[in-house]
């Protein structure tokens, strides 16, 4: 008896639980000190530290994207996009600011950027407007027009064309599937009998060397 009671009285006293706030500026505060880890890594040329920083942050960024345009599909090619620019900056992050701040700034302009390329795609100004008074039309004057336009355009395209034709033939297989034919994944999947996981793989690392490729050469035009 005397010892169930020694035994009872030795038992240590469980620390108390901190508070829910401290606990989570402890999460944030251990996650961005994993950011800088992976970033240094990653700017040394570690790809696995690459690998992690997007398997981390991939469902946060998809997530942030489908609330603005609700399309899955262009919702991971944004998503791609987002990482592959952060990525080639990578060297200039601020570490003052939470990777997450930043990737998520990146990711939502350029999101901003495509719908308002969707936007000028399909907005038609010539479209009569109806009124209570009837139809009208209305015109807008383009201050954006340059003479050489169109010449500027074709030159980009003959560009992206060349840097198309100099990829790997299993990423131009895809990318020409994803954009020039305009098959969502799971077509592109099912056509060349890969998963769906390889096949947004292969379209990133395209993605990724196009944009090295083309990066320095399309601020020319």
């Amino acid at each position: 008896m005397t010892r169930a009671k020694a035994t009872s009285s030795s038992r240590k006293t469980p620390k108390p639980l901190p508070p829910k706030g401290d606990a989570l500026s402890q999460r944030k505060l251990d996650s961005r000190a994993e950011d800088s880890r992976l970033i240094a890594a990653a700017i040394a040329g570690n790809q696995t530290a690459y690998r992690t920083l997007m398997k981390k942050y991939h469902d946060p960024i998809c997530n942030l994207l489908y609330r603005m345009i609700r399309e899955k599909d262009e919702v991971e090619d944004l998503t791609q996009e987002a990482f592959i620019k952060a990525f080639q900056s990578l060297s200039s992050f601020n570490e003052e600011f939470a990777f997450s701040t930043w990737l998520f700034k990146i990711a939502t302009n350029n999101c901003i950027d495509y719908i308002r390329k969707r936007k000028l795609q399909t907005f038609s100004i010539d479209k009569p407007i109806e009124s209570s008074d009837g139809d009208f039309s209305f015109e807008i004057p383009d201050s954006t027009y340059e003479p050489d336009r169109d010449l500027i355009a074709r030159q980009r395209t003959k560009l992206l064309d060349q840097a198309i034709k100099s990829l790997p033939a299993k990423y131009r297989t895809v990318i020409l599937m994803r954009h020039s034919e305009e098959k969502d994944y799971a077509e592109i999947a099912r056509e060349l009998k890969l998963p769906i996981g390889t096949v947004k793989a292969h379209i990133f690392r395209a993605r990724e060397m196009l944009y090295k490729n083309l990066r320095k050469k399309i601020q020319l035009y």
